[in-house]
């Protein structure tokens, strides 16, 4: 009896670890569409046969919950930044207006007052044309830039091969662990089958 449980469980757990293993790479495989003529239906991959479908849900999920342009402008536009930016863009233009000046005598003069004046002028609007540049932007990009679309066209141009091999190489221990517990429901199961063989 002990040996017949046993038989039925091994064969059990082997039929739970194939077929899980089998379903897993069922996500994926085959590629492209396979038709069974005389079984009559279609057979490809989950992810293949709805790639286009999962690339526009990924894309919506994306833009309306992970990211938001207006984050990613408010992250660019800190104090910090905006500082940098201004003292990079006073050095700059002093430096061209500077050079200018000294290829006129005539004005070699009026040097310092010229550069002050500009200092003086970027210190007093620099920060403020510089954020009024930045919401001009964000409202621009709202209106061009779709994440949706460019997460979708990325989606839908990845090659397949290399997205399968992504996935499994994310979801490694996890899809593993599915394996061994198909083996191991299927070897419960075998148990179970063979103390009801038993018993009836």
């Amino acid at each position: 009896m002990l040996i017949k449980i046993l038989i039925l469980a091994v064969i059990g757990s082997a039929i739970g670890y194939i077929a899980n293993v089998l379903a897993i790479k069922m996500l994926f495989r085959p590629y492209n569409e396979i038709r069974i003529p005389i079984l009559g239906f279609k057979i490809q991959g989950v992810i293949p046969k709805r790639q286009a479908d999962i690339a526009v849900s990924i894309g919506e999920t994306v833009e309306t919950e992970l990211i938001d342009l207006d984050d990613i402008i408010g992250q660019f536009a800190t104090e910090e930044r905006i500082e940098s930016l201004l003292n990079t863009i006073k050095f700059d233009l002093k430096k061209i207006i500077s050079n200018k000046i000294m290829e006129y005598p005539l004005l070699i003069g009026f040097k310092n007052i010229v550069l002050g004046y500009i200092d003086k002028a970027i210190e007093n609007e620099g920060k403020g044309k510089i954020r009024e540049m930045i919401v001009d932007l964000g409202e621009k990009a709202q209106e061009d830039i779709k994440i949706s679309k460019i997460v979708e066209e990325r989606i839908n141009s990845f090659d397949l091969g290399k997205l399968e091999a992504l996935a499994y190489e994310i979801a490694k221990k996890e899809l593993r662990y599915i394996e061994v517990l198909g083996g191991i429901l299927g070897f419960m199961i075998g148990i179970v089958q063979g103390i009801i063989v038993h018993l009836f």
